[in-house]
């Protein structure tokens, strides 16, 4: 009998006949997932075995009968496989299991003991169990000993180690260590808890490797595992809330799970994998005999929250994976477009100037032997004290730099660290040439349109200006774009800084509107300001409607309105005032402030906020001064924001973290809106690494809402978001009614590049639709119609071309492209020759054989009779060049190969360009190129269909950004011919290519996904045989904006 609910069950023939009694709409199946099918029917099948087995012994008959089924089944699985193996896994008849097995010279066996003597652990080393500190089980103290004593290899990772704990188990980790056994240990200086005594006794052990981390900040380590490798398989893990203490490991309320290997295989994969990525990470370092003062000063800070500085300046600091991301934007910005002028734009607390610092210690180490004076500029004297000081940590020189601001006089000017007013009051382009300094920073440089700054900026000629700033529209109209060639470098996306916790959560309510606005006149860039002021504040009724919604909202969803500090964003002057009424003659205290607002009004606006004066401060523009209060806990979107950049800006403003301050509320009040407005880029905004459309998101409940953030639609205002996406993005015709009010819109021209970048359109929305940029702009009425031969062809063939972003290829194509006609496609050097070929599988599906046969030449001569598509894809080729934002580079693989590291292909793209000229006979995950001794891998992360799915996820995957674990194929054994060449590669003279995807297909715009190339990769190790597990090391380190991807192991 079936029960109304979730189920993940095989259907077998009952299930079957009861399903077909239920009718469609209340039963949902789908295909077992290929990637996980035989994980998913062995475990049904276990069950249906034991119910087996089960039956046999109610029915009378003993274990020698369950033995007889037992070998049924393996008799029937080696007759169905054929393969010899399987015939000596039938059960021996005499019922026994193998307990313990000694080595020849065992010292037990010298002590005149058996095997039978071994002490086990009181649990099974075969199925998983739990320990509470029940009375009635065994201590997880006493079995830590016995796991202790019977391992082969040992992992311990936990927050810190007592003396008090240790010392129970120091004994049998001394005979496990001499034995032979190795020993490693990750721990940490978190609260200072760590005693430096248990430290000093696991150092002093044979065997032992310890890492500590010292950067509490960075780390936040809160895992407590134990794991106990033995080489017989039954390794066993112990993971809970028990730390190296006496009291979490014999007495207090802690849990602890022992997993099993022959239980829960993918588990144990899983804490070996992680425990492997913390054990290559940066942060945690090896303990030796000389860290003792370090770790004994480090734990005294920790418990003592010391705010001495003197150990800072020896710690080599590493940038986050966020900020080596945006380093290695910055490069490719100068290297790739030439740009030396560049504004990174990141949340205030996310570390700008920590980026700037590294930013320019790289700049030093590519110019040595030079001065490389440095200007740093900021309006503050707080600010600039702090920067010097980063800086000097950066480059661990406590002497780097001097201060020119207020009382504090410079020495030298080489490294100078100055306020703006002092650099005008002190004249200082007379003292200096354009050219003295070689890198200028300019911190919070949305200042930097106001005259007092001009000056600077216009005389300086540095080498490199880097711009710092978390807000880069000015709400004067004044653009900071400029300086910039109108473009931003790189920026810290709002998801990855709460990931981070360098801003503070979020849980976002939209509130279903009463205002309709589908009718309201819609201007350049948005809606007309007076119209919606109008319906916002003067019309009657339906003003004061949405006024007492908007209090009664608030009461709904806040904790408790007296522990409110709000900020309210407006339409107008008079919006905020209405509201600010509205709110005090309904008890919330509160006001409007604006730029007509007096100096006192504003200075002593955000004590009363803070105070608990006032619950809310209305406000129009962001930039009034009194409304950077990071106490801040609710923001209230009382219009719509058409601006992405100032939305983000105005959320910003409550994400600043403060201490008590647990999340921030955000009510958005979302009506019928324009089908203009643009929903989808605002949501997108809002999650962490999706692969998924927002649509698909609000369906499923924001599930990549970032860590401790919550996002939810009341039921109406989901479906106002959900049609006005279905309108504009996801059916074609709503592209069409975007291009055929661009101009008017936006009030600028109507090309490819304009069309995707102001909608933040990824170009697969476009192509994946089979529709080119040409043929969309007729439908909408601004071209006139056109017929070209190959419009079917290269429109297919334009989803493909989207993922190029090789700078080699796409110059090749930008170059042979206007002279088609005039080209002897066969006289082209090699690697031209691949490129092209790379090119003609592109767009015809297939390799040329022979760059004259007269097929494949009216092929190539046909381009040019469609010079309307032929120039859709130079302009798509070159906008794909603009938007490189790394650095990629030739890889030897012993011949002109024009595959470059880092880019990313289709598998026919890249097997054609190592002369494989029939890619789709390749259906494995390997290829091997015996005339080119190359071993070339196709990596899916993801194998299954689903997005997370434990059953695969640990097979193939970066340890760190030099390490790649990889499985081989499952009948790869490490004594084949395979399994030998990938271990002897170097001394065989073959190398090995690793190409990446995360997933089989794109899950939001169809088709295969293409594959990342993360260049050679050499034999490090291996584990096991059918498969095999390989630790390769590449040659090249994995860019951070990949480890996110193939590192399924980071957390935050």
């Amino acid at each position: 009998m079936l029960h109304p609910g979730l189920y993940e069950q095989v259907i077998n023939n009952a299930i079957t006949g009861e399903l077909a009694e239920i009718p469609e709409a209340r039963k949902s199946v789908a295909p077992i997932d290929k990637a996980e099918a035989s994980k998913v029917l062995a475990q049904y099948l276990a069950d249906v075995v034991q119910k087996g087995l089960d039956n046999v012994l109610d029915n009378g008959g003993d274990i020698s009968a369950q033995i007889g089924l037992t070998n049924q089944i393996v008799d029937l699985i080696q007759n169905t496989t054929k393969e010899a193996g399987f015939a000596a896994l039938g059960v021996d008849q005499r019922a026994e299991q193998l307990l313990a097995l000694l080595r020849e010279s065992d010292p037990f066996l010298a002590a005149g003991k058996a095997a039978k003597d071994i002490e086990r652990p009181e649990t099974s080393l075969a199925q998983s169990s739990l320990f509470t500190g029940a009375i009635h089980e065994p201590q997880m103290y006493t079995e830590l000993k016995k796991e202790i004593v019977s391992a082969d290899r040992i992992d311990m990772l936990v927050s810190f180690i007592k003396w008090s704990g240790l010392r129970l188990l120091m004994d049998e980790l001394r005979q496990f260590t001499q034995n032979g056994g190795e020993l490693r240990i990750i721990t940490t200086s978190y609260m200072g808890a760590t005693d430096v005594k248990a430290i000093e006794e696991l150092r002093q052990l044979p065997n032992t490797k310890i890492k500590v981390s010292y950067d509490t900040k960075r780390t936040r380590l809160h895992a407590k595992t134990y794991v106990f490798y033995r080489n017989t398989g039954f390794t066993t893990a112990y993971v809970g809330s028990s730390n190296l203490s006496n009291a979490a490991i014999s007495s207090g309320l802690e849990w602890n799970v022992k997993v099993t290997k022959k239980d829960l295989p993918e588990t144990i994969d899983k804490i070996a994998a992680t425990f492997e990525s913390y054990w290559n990470a940066g942060e945690f370092e090896y303990y030796d005999e000389g860290q003792r003062e370090r770790l004994t000063r480090a734990l005294k800070a920790e418990k003592y929250s010391e705010t001495d500085h003197s150990g800072i300046y020896t710690l080599d600091i590493q940038p986050y994976s966020y900020q080596q991301e945006i380093l290695d934007k910055l490069e490719a910005e100068r290297a790739v477009r030439g740009h030396n002028r560049n504004l990174v734009v990141a949340a205030t607390g996310t570390g700008k100037t920590v980026i700037s610092a590294l930013d320019y210690k790289r700049f030093c180490k590519q110019h040595p032997g030079q001065p490389c004076r440095l200007l740093f500029v900021a309006h503050r004297e707080e600010i600039l004290k702090q920067s010097l000081y980063t800086f000097r940590a950066v480059l661990k020189d406590a002497n780097f730099g001097e201060l020119l601001v207020g009382n504090y006089k410079a020495d030298s000017i080489d490294h100078l660290f100055i306020s703006i007013q002092t650099f005008n009051s002190q004249d200082f382009t007379a003292k200096t040439g354009a050219d003295f300094y070689d890198y200028i920073v300019v911190d919070e440089f949305h200042h930097a349109a106001a005259p007092t700054y001009q000056k600077m900026l216009e005389y300086y000629q540095p080498q490199i200006l880097l711009g710092l700033t978390a807000t880069p529209e000015r709400m004067d109209g004044k653009s900071i774009l400029d300086y910039f060639g109108g473009r931003i470098a790189a920026e810290i996306r709002l998801p990855e800084a709460i990931d981070r916790k360098l801003l503070c959560p979020f849980q976002y309510f939209g509130v279903t509107d009463t205002a309709d606005l589908s009718s309201l006149k819609w201007r350049t860039g948005g809606y007309d300001k007076a119209e919606l002021s109008n319906l916002y504040t003067f019309s009657g009724m339906v003003a004061q409607r949405r006024a007492d919604l908007v209090v009664n909202s608030i009461l709904k969803y806040v904790t408790d309105i007296d522990e409110v500090k709000g900020l309210g964003f407006c339409v107008s002057i008079e919006h905020a005032r209405f509201m600010a009424n509205y709110f005090n003659t309904h008890g919330i205290p509160s006001m409007a402030l604006t730029g007509d607002s007096s100096d006192e009004e504003r200075s002593t606006a955000k004590q009363r906020l803070v105070s608990g004066e006032i619950r809310f401060i209305f406000v129009v523009d962001i930039y009034n001064e009194g409304v950077d209060i990071p106490e801040v806990n609710t923001v209230l979107f009382l219009r719509p924001t058409e601006s992405l950049t100032v939305f983000l800006q105005q959320l910003g403003r409550g994400l600043r973290l403060a201490e008590n301050k647990e999340c921030l509320t955000v009510l958005d009040f979302i009506g019928q809106a324009n089908k203009k407005y643009n929903f989808e880029e605002k949501f997108a905004a809002l999650l962490s690494n999706t692969t998924h459309s927002v649509s698909r998101e609000i369906k499923e409940g924001f599930v990549s809402a970032p860590k401790g953030c919550y996002i939810q639609l009341e039921k109406i205002a989901a479906k106002y978001v959900l049609d006005n996406i279905s309108a504009s993005y996801d059916r074609t015709s709503g592209l069409v009614a975007r291009a055929a009010s661009f101009t008017e819109d936006t009030g600028l021209p109507l090309t490819l590049g304009n069309f995707f970048d102001y909608y933040h359109l990824d170009p697969r929305a476009l192509y994946s639709k089979k529709l080119c940029f040409a043929r969309l702009c007729v439908r909408a009425g601004v071209v006139d119609d056109f017929a070209e031969p190959l419009e079917e062809t290269l429109t297919k063939a334009f989803a493909r071309f989207v993922v190029v972003d090789s700078r080699r290829w796409i110059r090749f194509l930008l170059d042979l492209l206007p002279k088609l006609d005039n080209t002897d496609f066969a006289d082209l050097p090699p690697v031209e020759q691949r490129m092209l070929q790379m090119f003609y599988v592109t767009v015809w599906g297939k390799a040329a054989e022979d760059w004259n046969r007269e097929d494949v030449l009216d092929d190539l001569y046909a381009l040019s009779d469609s010079p309307i598509l032929l120039g859709e894809l130079q302009t798509l080729l070159q906008y794909q060049y603009d938007r490189i934002d790394f650095i990629d580079e030739p890889v030897d693989v012993g011949f002109d190969c024009p595959l470059d590291l880092h880019c990313t292909y289709t598998r026919d793209q890249l097997l054609v360009a190592l002369d494989f000229l029939k890619p789709s006979t390749v259906r494995e995950g390997v290829k091997w190129l015996p005339e080119k001794q190359l071993d070339v891998f196709f990596v899916t992360l993801n194998k299954a269909d689903k997005d997370y799915s434990p059953t695969t996820m640990y097979n193939d995957y970066s340890i760190n950004e030099n390490l790649f674990h990889w499985q081989s194929q499952s009948t790869t054994a490490e004594n084949s011919a395979t399994g030998q060449r990938y271990i002897h590669h170097r001394e065989k003279g073959s190398r090995v290519l690793l190409f990446v995807r995360e997933f089989k297909a794109d899950s939001r715009f169809g088709g295969a996904a293409a594959y990342t190339y993360l260049g050679t990769v050499n034999y490090v190790r291996h584990e096991g045989s059918r498969p095999m597990n390989i630790t390769w090391k590449l040659d090249r380190p994995i860019p951070a904006r990949f480890l996110k991807k193939t590192n399924k192991l980071i957390v935050g």
